[in-house]
């Protein structure tokens, strides 16, 4: 069975989250939590809740044991993006981009 969770419009670029999504992916729960609570970047703290949900549901919906979930699929992808303008040479206007992301990880116990 798979159960899966998701976090949408995290202040932070798709791009920088898939270096976190790919260090966990294909491995057990449990060590992926393992290696995401020593990964030094701000990224990886996302992940972390949003793998302990992905556990969380399916332990308390599934009734399923930690010790045989796996972490299936983690992908992190675009969200809609901020655009802001920021005042430029001779009365002109350069946009500036804050990006957002979605995270959904699937774990499983096949």
């Amino acid at each position: 069975m798979q159960v899966h969770a998701i976090l949408k419009n995290v202040r932070m670029s798709a791009q920088k989250m898939r270096e976190v999504v790919r260090q966990i992916q294909g491995l057990p729960a449990i060590q992926a939590q393992a290696v995401l609570a020593v990964v030094p970047r701000k990224g990886a703290r996302f992940v972390a809740k949003v793998l302990d949900s992905a556990i969380a549901n399916a332990v308390n919906n599934n009734h399923a044991k930690v010790e045989k979930l796996m972490v299936k699929e983690a992908v992190a992808g675009t969200a809609t993006t901020m655009r802001r303008f920021t005042p430029k040479a001779r009365g002109s206007a350069g946009p500036i981009l804050k990006r957002n992301c979605h995270i959904k990880i699937t774990v499983s116990d096949e």
